[in-house]
């Protein structure tokens, strides 16, 4: 059997290792597939050292030398170069006087000038075939990592579009939980259920006073009031036809069981305001009527003394 035959394209592949980023094969290992001895085979390098430059090969150093020596115990073991048993410390010398040398593609190319024998020729055929298939699967796995490196790169992106769209509804959830009102809007025919919670929110957000001026009060307003905070003063301006007995029946059962509400008449005014606190809310539909017609509201940036000195000067010219 020749050496050629002997020899597998995989044993070969396996003894070709990276060292300082090039792929490069140990003196001893092509002296093995050579069939000379290392002394000799270097010895023929020596004597035609202008054919290789040290680009073409090197010597190692002795921690190289140790990260190599820890993969020989794998791939001798494994996948031995002759059928019998190879000897690691024989092969290549647990205990070398020198540290090794290895050789390029171009290195191993020059090695065919300067081996001449038959198994030599043959076996180069195979080393360089070797070094081709090996530089294709080094650019197929940099292919490979590109694209990896591309796909990260966009599922970063798209997680960090993720975590904004995230903190944006942790911020709409925060205020929600907080009873945010929003400043201006509107409701459609129809949303009785959403128009009573705004309007209930807006309630429960009073600190101190709550006033209310509208035209169409009944006793469906006292249910509003009743969930505001304790200690929070209510009071109502309507037509004073709209004070009726029945609302003020309601007055006097709902003072029974929470903060009282006081209601005054006031004339001449058309629109409907809810002024929380320091803050005034224009509101286009009765507070009874919410969400049975389209309406919209807002706040206003006006100050509430400003619609109180307008409501008492009504009230004194009445009289």
């Amino acid at each position: 059997m020749n050496k050629e035959s002997v020899i597998s394209q995989t044993q070969i592949e396996n003894r070709i290792f990276t060292i300082r980023g090039i792929q490069v094969m140990l003196d001893s290992d092509l002296a093995e597939m050579y069939d000379v001895e290392t002394r000799v085979l270097n010895q023929a390098v020596k004597r035609n050292l202008e054919r290789f430059p040290s680009d073409f090969m090197f010597q190692i150093t002795e921690s190289e030398w140790e990260i190599l020596r820890s993969h020989f115990v794998i791939l001798r073991f494994e996948e031995p170069l002759r059928s019998q048993n190879v000897i690691l410390e024989s092969t290549h010398g647990k205990h070398r006087k020198f540290l090794p040398f290895v050789f390029t593609e171009h290195g191993v190319a020059g090695l065919s000038g300067v081996l001449k024998s038959e198994t030599a020729a043959k076996v180069h055929v195979a080393i360089m075939r070797a070094f081709v298939a090996m530089r294709k699967i080094i650019q197929n796995n940099q292919l490979i990592h590109s694209r990896l490196d591309k796909v990260e790169q966009k599922q970063i992106q798209t997680d960090q579009k993720q975590l904004e769209t995230n903190q944006k509804f942790e911020r709409v959830f925060k205020a929600l939980e907080g009873n945010v009102i929003p400043t201006q809007g509107i409701f459609f025919n129809g949303q009785v259920f959403d128009a009573y919670i705004f309007a209930s929110d807006l309630i429960k957000s009073a600190n101190k006073s709550i006033i209310l001026i509208d035209n169409w009060v009944d006793e469906t307003v006292l249910v509003m009031l009743s969930g505001r905070k304790s200690k929070v003063s209510a009071k109502i301006y309507t037509q004073r036809r709209r004070i009726t007995e029945k609302l003020l029946l309601a007055l006097e059962k709902h003072s029974q069981q929470y903060e009282p509400v006081t209601i005054d008449a006031v004339e001449n005014v058309h629109d409907r305001f809810l002024i929380i606190d320091n803050t005034v809310y224009a509101i286009g539909a009765s507070m009874k009527d919410l969400g049975k017609r389209l309406f919209a509201f807002f706040k206003m940036e006006i100050k509430p003394a400003e619609i109180m000195k307008n409501i008492c000067r009504q009230k004194i010219e009445a009289l």
